[in-house]
């Protein structure tokens, strides 16, 4: 059944309670939801909605700006868009200025910063003009912050291994068995490729760039690099071991010369050695594989990542490809919750959105969406699926300061494979730089 309901039928629900909505949630956690939705306004209303993409994204949300406002002739959407870059600059003077905008689109990374400074909407703060029935508690709980409904989970996405088999059929290597192979075997598999490529083709794309790698990582030794608490807790052996095992691979030639590496990390992934099919394997989040096959053309794989134990330790996680969430300051709280109820809901917006922003978090549009997907999107739904048995809880939040990890990490890493620093060198700094950044967002 299509979820086409007009405003009025909408917003004059009372609350059906906390199963069937979202569980609202003043400090210390007491859940206790409003009697009734906010009221739409009678005079025409204008939200400001911002995100971040490439020019497919911005394509298809024009479309869905388009078919919610064709539905709600009061209210229209004006959109703010930018690539991955430049985002968090643009939204970071927006909300300086005061000039917020109504609706966000919004990373796990940078979710407490922007709720601990008091810019984003309590989601539960409107009631029931958000349906979360269809929501795991797990996946809608990514979205909370002490029991605050901060975001909505847009998708979900793993961390993967892609593997260009077309390069390793052409090489006469066989492609690994992703149940057991281990990061020794990927080291040697890399050696190996790049023997054969003769200087052209290379084994594994240089990483180290991102959270993601890290948390894996830390996750697969039985650590993590934050508590519940937000403070940080990893074994810095087990941080260094992570630069140590990308260092062993660059200097063996498994993977490119780091400023080639430097330079192709700064390019984009249109441009990255994956997507123009210089290197057999390339660490990717699980909602980049469509991107990178169109770029590719040729046989891309999703492969599990390598364990130290065969797998056998729940230490994958789903992760929210990103979130839906408000501006605390929003002028119209009840246009907000319907625009946003539209996008996590309806019918209409899968169709539009398919997998482009990950795999849908909402079950029942999961379920809707999956015929309709292009085989390379069905073949990542079931690889989600196929990965459960590993999937362990999600990491604990970033917390507030954290959304700088990636900047921090990235320059540590440049620093590893140039030989700037050793590995347990960087891993001393890389921690006190982040315990700086954290500081500075709790003064």
């Amino acid at each position: 059944m299509r979820r086409t309901r007009t405003a009025q039928r909408l917003w004059m629900f009372t609350a059906l309670g906390a199963a069937t909505t979202l569980a609202l949630t003043a400090c210390g956690g007491t859940a206790e939801t409003p009697e009734t939705a906010p009221t739409l306004s009678d005079e025409p209303v204008t939200l400001s909605f911002t995100w971040w993409g490439n020019d497919v994204r911005h394509e298809i949300t024009e479309e869905l700006i388009a078919a919610f406002e064709a539905e709600n002739e009061n209210i229209t959407i004006e959109p703010q868009y930018t690539d991955w870059a430049g985002y968090w600059d643009k939204l970071s003077t927006s909300v300086a200025a005061g000039d917020t905008p109504d609706l966000i689109q919004m990373d796990e990374k940078q979710l407490s910063t922007y709720a601990d400074n008091g810019v984003l909407l309590d989601l539960g703060s409107l009631g029931s003009s958000i349906d979360t029935a269809d929501f795991p508690e797990s996946v809608l709980g990514t979205g909370a912050l002490d029991g605050v409904q901060y975001g909505i989970p847009v998708g979900i996405n793993t961390y993967t291994v892609m593997a260009n088999l077309d390069i390793l059929e052409s090489l006469g290597i066989e492609t690994p068995d992703d149940e057991t192979w281990s990061w020794e075997d990927l080291a040697d598999l890399s050696d190996q490729v790049s023997a054969a490529g003769a200087g052209s083709i290379f084994g594994i794309q240089g990483w180290g760039f991102n959270d993601g790698d890290l948390n894996n990582w830390l996750r697969q030794h039985g650590d993590a690099l934050y508590n519940a608490e937000g403070e940080i807790v990893a074994d810095e052996k087990n941080i260094a071991s992570f630069w140590q095992y990308l260092l062993d691979v660059t200097e063996s030639g498994g993977s490119p010369e780091p400023s080639a590496t430097i330079e192709r990390q700064s390019a984009g992934l249109a441009e990255s050695f994956t997507a123009t099919n210089q290197v057999a394997f390339g660490n990717w989040w699980s909602n980049q594989v469509s991107a990178l096959r169109a770029a590719s053309g040729q046989n891309l794989a999703v492969l599990q990542l390598p364990t130290p134990d065969e797998g056998e330790t729940p230490a994958a996680y789903y992760k929210p490809s990103m979130f839906w969430s408000a501006s605390a300051k929003s002028e119209h709280p009840a246009e907000v919750a319907l625009f946003l109820d539209f996008l996590a809901n309806s019918e209409e917006a899968a169709d539009l959105l398919l997998a482009e922003r990950g795999v849908p978090a909402n079950d029942a549009i999961r379920e809707y969406i999956t015929p309709k997907l292009d085989e390379v999107n069905q073949e990542v739904v079931e690889f989600l699926d196929l990965i459960a048995p590993r999937v362990g809880d999600a990491p604990s939040p970033t917390p507030p300061g954290g959304g700088s990890i990636e900047t921090i990490i990235s320059q540590h890493t440049q620093q590893v494979l140039f030989g700037e620093m050793t590995p347990e060198e960087a891993t001393a700094s890389f921690v006190a730089e982040l315990q700086r950044s954290l500081d500075d967002a709790a003064l």
